[in-house]
């Protein structure tokens, strides 16, 4: 991710002045000539990247999952040192409206008790985490708006309540959601498919342009001036 969003970057005109990994993280701690940090690591170097970057008034995007423990945090040390902070699943500019469609169509079956939901996500074999942020998000954004599921699952549900994530890990594998909704007679799906991890790559640049000089906490709505739906 670090050398796809470095090429889009430098295409549209911007300059790196700082690549940081982990035999020279302690440059980290002098980004005086930085206007945003782009933060795609691990789950377990986010926590600490992003609140080093925000103690120094420096904007953050952060695509990084896993982590959701810390995210309270660094949007209240974002605010204490007036700069902004943006974490997103996903910065696909495709996923995001799959994202918008995925609300309204939850919002549509939540009269519909005869069908029934479930999520189901493929990556590549290095994605650590499983279900993947998005994933998350996608059930997160039903759970929202369907009132007979009360909580998401890894697998197989359990209880009429439980909303099941499956998730697969294959090789060379950008990521692929889908939504489907099963009933006796028949069936719908939405389905998103990354072909690469140039849309991923290309979305947190726009969030970095976006996020330049700006103060508070921000998502890839505002980025994308998606209208919010209930």
């Amino acid at each position: 991710m670090g050398q796809a969003i470095e090429k889009i970057a430098v295409q549209r005109g911007h300059n790196v002045v700082l690549r940081i990994r982990t035999d020279n993280r302690h440059e980290l701690e002098n980004l005086s000539n930085v206007d945003v940090v782009i933060e795609f690591t691990r789950p377990e170097a986010a926590r600490e990247n992003v609140i080093d970057s925000l103690k120094q008034g420096v904007p953050v995007v952060c695509g990084t999952t896993g982590w959701n423990e810390g995210l309270d945090q660094a949007k209240i040390k974002a605010l204490d040192n007036h700069t902004a902070f943006l974490q997103a699943s996903n910065f696909s500019i495709g996923v995001n409206i799959f994202f918008e469609v995925n609300k309204l169509l939850a919002s549509l079956m939540n009269e519909q008790p005869d069908y029934q939901v479930s999520i189901e996500e493929t990556h590549h074999t290095q994605k650590k985490d499983a279900p993947s942020g998005t994933a998350i998000s996608i059930a997160e954004q039903i759970l929202d708006n369907m009132d007979r599921k009360m909580h998401w699952v890894k697998d197989k549900a359990e209880n009429d309540d439980q909303l099941p994530i499956i998730a697969h890990r294959v090789e060379d594998v950008p990521g692929t959601h889908n939504v489907k909704y099963t009933s006796a007679i028949d069936e719908i799906e939405i389905i998103h498919t990354a072909y690469s991890r140039e849309g991923f790559a290309y979305g947190a640049v726009l969030a970095a342009e976006f996020l330049a000089g700006k103060k508070g906490i921000f998502t890839m709505q505002d980025v994308l001036g998606i209208n919010h739906r209930k």
